[in-house]
């Protein structure tokens, strides 16, 4: 969902293991990479929209679960046709089941409990935030990642766009905190991964696919256990929200982290990442268009704000020649 990246290095992390994830792309795609590029911004995008359908049928545990199985699915299905087998070795599965918590059963869960309480439109902002995060995060972590004018002007005017969403000014008035706070601990949750990704498993000698569909089948296997112990079975089948469960896992969680790392692989890392700035937009226009969710000015301006200063901490420093 994300999509979203601390630094270049760990964008290709997180499409190789995170929920905006990644698997081998072929030589020759078929469909030219903008044509992919749009089709992943609209599938990221209204992911807010169908986690908000789901939790009206379904518990958020059980939500997650769905997502997580049916996404574990199709990437299951793209291993067998590609002949690939799960890693091997009791380290790099220890690795992936931290992965599949920080970045796919923790987050999940978060955004499935948040929209209880608060729109979708906001979700998707705060999902917006996740490389304000990682930059504040990598500065801290990755001895690599030194801090420019540019980049902390970027994280400070980030931050300001945050709290013009939530309206500060007038005291937070009208506003989920829970929910958002919820929101904004799975925006977190991305880059807590992705530097752990990149620390552990960034040079792992298995495929792309391979380790994305194994952090996957452990995230599912996390959400299997929870989900009965807080939850109990639904007293009927609830047939849309069960609909767009399916949608989030098939297509947001499954066939999304496919086209992802094939349009990295072909663009480069920060043309991909890009993806990034267009989820928001989607999400808001989704959210209000066929949930009849309503914005106060404050929500687009500050949106603005906050994915002028994600653009702002992804500036690389010059090379001294």
């Amino acid at each position: 969902m994300s999509s979203v990246t601390a630094s270049t290095a760990a964008v290709t992390a997180s499409n190789a293991l995170g929920p905006e994830g990644s698997a081998p792309v072929p030589a020759r795609p078929r469909l030219d990479w903008r044509l992919r590029f749009a089709a992943l911004s609209l599938i990221w995008g209204f992911s807010f929209l169908l986690i908000k359908v789901g939790t009206q049928g379904y518990a958020p545990f059980q939500v997650t679960l769905g997502r997580l199985a049916f996404g574990t699915a199709v990437l299951a299905v793209a291993m067998a046709v590609r002949r690939e087998g799960l890693p091997r070795g009791a380290r790099t599965w220890m690795h992936l089941a931290v992965a599949g918590f920080l970045l796919n059963a923790l987050p999940f869960s978060l955004f499935a409990f948040a929209e209880l309480t608060i729109p979708s439109t906001l979700a998707g902002i705060c999902n917006a935030t996740s490389p304000l995060w990682g930059m504040a995060l990598s500065l801290v972590a990755l001895r690599e990642d030194r801090p420019t004018r540019v980049r902390v002007a970027g994280l400070g005017l980030g931050f300001l766009g945050v709290l013009t969403v939530l309206g500060a000014w007038q005291g937070f008035h009208g506003l989920d905190a829970r929910g958002t706070a919820l929101a904004l601990l799975a925006s977190l949750s991305y880059p807590v991964g992705w530097i752990y990704v990149r620390r552990t498993l960034a040079g792992s000698s298995a495929s792309h696919l391979s380790l994305t569909g194994g952090q996957l089948l452990l995230a599912t296997v996390q959400l299997a256990v929870v989900t009965p112990l807080f939850t109990s079975v639904p007293s009927s089948l609830a047939v849309g929200p069960l609909l767009a469960i399916a949608a989030l896992g098939t297509l947001g969680t499954g066939l999304a982290v496919l086209v992802q790392y094939g349009i990295v692989a072909e663009v480069g890392p920060t043309t991909g990442q890009m993806v990034t700035y267009f989820v928001p937009v989607i999400a808001a226009a989704a959210g209000i268009l066929l949930l009849g969710e309503t914005l106060t000015w404050s929500t687009p301006v500050g949106a603005a704000v906050v994915l002028a200063g994600a653009a702002l901490t992804q500036v690389k420093p010059k090379r001294a020649d």
